[in-house]
């Protein structure tokens, strides 16, 4: 099957609805990251069916919980090789997204994406989120916050609700039995100023369940957050 067509009807399945010339997008982009991934590690997903599962049909899952045909200001952290921020550019070009990792490497990666698919109101930084969610020019100044970087979900909020503004929401992509790990994080995101608003999970495919976490700013972040480079990995709050 042709990949164009093959990519349509798998976003189809998930009620994506894209354009031709988004689809072919979203090739060019794949092409790209076969391409870099030869010379550097950006993804052991290389199959194209697989990468329109477990990439694209993923990073813009966030559909099912949120709507994104509003103008919004968008920070994707640890963003990788760019998901799930390149995707929901590429299918919302209203929203104003800043890709944010700390490897200047990918960094680069990015922004030759974002140069050959010639797209605008998308920008790549290089940073971490300890020291960037400190800097007033991100600080609480994103509608929404989203993430499928791996860590605990206590860990995440830290690096991620500091950028996000009241009343602005936080979305992170994680995998599935999350019982014990919701639990935990209770207590941090609140004191992060955060309140864990709902939790949906379905299936990818009938290989792969998701979940997305959906967490509500409702109170400022204290400033002593986020701590320093490293700590919210190694002391997750508790």
């Amino acid at each position: 099957m042709d990949k164009k067509l093959k990519l349509l009807e798998e976003a189809k399945k998930q009620n994506i609805t894209l354009t031709s010339g988004q689809a072919e997008q979203l090739i060019q982009y794949y092409e790209m990251l076969i391409e870099k991934n030869k010379v550097m590690n950006l993804t052991a997903i290389t199959d194209f069916d697989e990468v329109i599962t477990k990439h694209f049909i993923d990073s813009l899952s966030i559909i099912r919980i949120f709507n994104l045909n509003q103008a919004l200001k968008v920070i994707d952290v640890g963003t990788g090789a760019g998901f799930p921020g390149i995707p929901l550019k590429i299918a919302f070009p209203n929203l104003d997204i800043t890709l944010m990792d700390s490897l200047n490497k990918r960094v680069n990666f990015l922004n030759e994406v974002i140069s050959e698919l010639e797209m605008s109101g998308i920008e790549a930084i290089h940073g971490r989120a300890e020291d960037l969610g400190r800097s007033s020019f991100h600080r609480e100044s994103y509608d929404l916050c989203v993430s499928r970087a791996v860590a605990n979900l206590s860990t995440l909020a830290e690096y991620c609700l500091p950028f996000v503004k009241v009343k602005g929401t936080f979305v992170s992509y994680k995998g599935i039995n999350l019982g014990e790990e919701l639990e935990a994080a209770q207590k941090p995101v609140k004191t992060l100023g955060g309140k864990i608003k709902e939790f949906n999970e379905f299936s990818l495919n009938e290989m792969m369940g998701r979940s997305l976490i959906v967490i509500e700013k409702i109170g400022k972040t204290p400033d002593k957050y986020p701590r320093t480079a490293g700590k919210p990995a190694k002391e997750p709050l508790i």
